[in-house]
């Protein structure tokens, strides 16, 4: 994807997409691969603290947010989803039978919501960096930035790290039942945007290595960190997907 500065994506036509840069945070990497997966023409923003006239065209101070034409900005996961198939029905990311698609949003909420895997993830991080004045997990001043974007108070950090440990629980269950039933995805026999959800926010646990994904090795550190509860629930099964789903459908190395 080419970057391009605000003043000039205001100007272009068709999708813009604004993203964190740096680091592979998920929500933005997620939101990079679908149109890459459905080929749609796209230019990337890198999110960058204090641009006054990126979070007036957006407005948001957090990214991803997608912007198509001159429609308004979208900055939820699942809109942004919905404005891809949109643009381009084939290749579907969502399953046509209700059933499915239900279990489908359901899936990828307990990924990308709040208090979501993603979410929590990060809070258990903010907790453990501020319990341990930033010995474990991320930089104290990066946890202090992060702590009131995730509504961070001391006392959610051990319900953050249970419910990481559920819904890794849950993924891998769900994929183990599909391996058991010959298919390698999270849904059906194809690929479905809750494996591209769940292959860009195993990043928050096990960053992909250095030549596909360079970033600071300070935050790679907090990235990686985990407590013990974490560590086992982290079940081989959904790196093996990440690594499935990147080498045959995604673009390595990441573009930060």
């Amino acid at each position: 994807m080419k970057f391009i500065e605000t003043a000039e994506a205001k100007k272009q036509p068709g999708l813009r997409l604004v993203s964190v840069g740096g680091v592979p945070s998920p929500w933005s990497e997620a939101a990079k691969s679908i149109p890459h997966v459905k080929k749609i023409p796209a230019v990337g923003v890198r999110m960058t603290p204090g641009d006054s006239e990126l979070a007036e065209w957006t407005g948001s101070t957090r990214a991803p947010v997608a912007i198509y034409e001159d429609e308004a900005p979208r900055s939820g996961w699942a809109e942004i989803l919905l404005l891809a198939e949109r643009l381009a029905p084939e290749p579907g990311l969502l399953p046509a039978d209700p059933e499915q698609r239900a279990i489908l949003f359901g899936l990828s909420h307990e990924i990308c919501g709040e208090m979501g895997l993603g979410w929590c993830r990060r809070l258990a991080g903010i907790h453990s960096s501020i319990e341990s004045d930033g010995k474990v997990g991320f930089p104290k001043p990066v946890a202090e930035y992060l702590a009131p974007k995730y509504g961070y108070r001391p006392d959610n950090g051990a319900e953050a790290r249970r419910r990481v440990v559920d819904i890794l629980g849950l993924l891998a269950g769900r994929l183990h039942a599909q391996r058991d039933a010959d298919s390698r995805f999270f849904l059906g026999r194809g690929l479905t945007a809750v494996d591209i959800y769940s292959a860009t926010f195993m990043a928050l646990f096990a960053p992909l290595p250095p030549d596909q994904c360079p970033m600071p090795e300070m935050l790679r550190r907090g990235f990686e960190a985990k407590d013990a509860d974490t560590a086992k629930a982290l079940d081989p099964i959904l790196l093996e997907h990440r690594d499935f789903i990147y080498r045959e459908y995604l673009l390595l190395p990441l573009t930060l």
